[in-house]
């Protein structure tokens, strides 16, 4: 029995942990963690490494020398998970649950699940289902969500939740379709965003005697012919 990687009785147990790592030379093992959400990223991240280790003290295997890892968890957790594993890539596809009120496809769950795959393997060996709508983007060399494009500026696939994501010359990285920048804040944020230096005015240009719906700085587009028209 162990918890956080503490076994209780940790001769025996370590020793049976290692034998099972170093099965076949270590050649098919692979780290599948998906724990709950609320466990805490250090914590987590402190055991994957121990077992890494565990597995490379025996030689690793003859295709790796790291343990392959795959770590299921919420895409907004990545920058807490590169900050212990820097070379950790996050897949684009989106983990399901069936037996999980919100994060499943359905009436009942989210459009989109949150839950994404971190790993330590190349994204280009792992091929995600074109049947759900996934692509292979040959300037990132990995796989893709359909909505997510490639940003020419990023020069990435820069989505994270799914949506296509649109580029912010001022913040110098894509941002939420959702998202507007703010010029008070000097960043994008959403409309209805608490200012940071001021409570009241146009969210577009920072004055205080008018609202963002009648900014003369507001860009305006109307609908043509399937295609958004700038019309300001």
């Amino acid at each position: 029995v162990s918890h956080n990687h503490h076994n209780y009785d940790t001769s025996q147990l370590e020793l049976s942990c290692f034998e099972f790592l170093q099965e076949d030379q270590g050649g098919p093992a692979v780290l599948v963690a998906d724990p709950p959400f609320g466990g805490l990223v250090e914590a987590l991240a402190s055991s994957f490494q121990k077992l890494m280790a565990m597995w490379s003290s025996g030689g690793g295997s003859i295709t790796s020398k790291e343990l392959p890892i795959l770590w299921i968890f919420p895409y907004f957790f990545e920058p807490r998970i590169l900050e212990f594993f820097p070379s950790f890539t996050m897949l684009d596809y989106q983990v399901d649950y069936d037996n999980h009120v919100l994060y499943k496809h359905g009436k009942r769950g989210r459009k989109q699940s949150p839950v994404r795959i971190f790993t330590n393997l190349s994204p280009r060996s792992i091929v995600l289902p074109a049947t759900e709508g996934y692509r292979f983007c040959p300037l990132c060399q990995r796989y893709v969500s359909n909505e997510n494009r490639h940003c020419d500026t990023c020069h990435s696939c820069t989505s994270k939740d799914g949506r296509r994501w649109t580029h912010c010359n001022l913040c110098k990285k894509c941002v939420k379709p959702s998202w507007l920048h703010c010029s008070i804040c000097n960043r994008c944020a959403l409309p209805t965003h608490p200012c940071e230096g001021a409570q009241a005015g146009c969210f577009v240009c920072g004055e205080a005697d008018h609202k963002r719906t009648t900014c003369p700085n507001r860009q305006r587009t109307c609908r043509f012919g399937g295609f958004l028209v700038d019309v300001s």
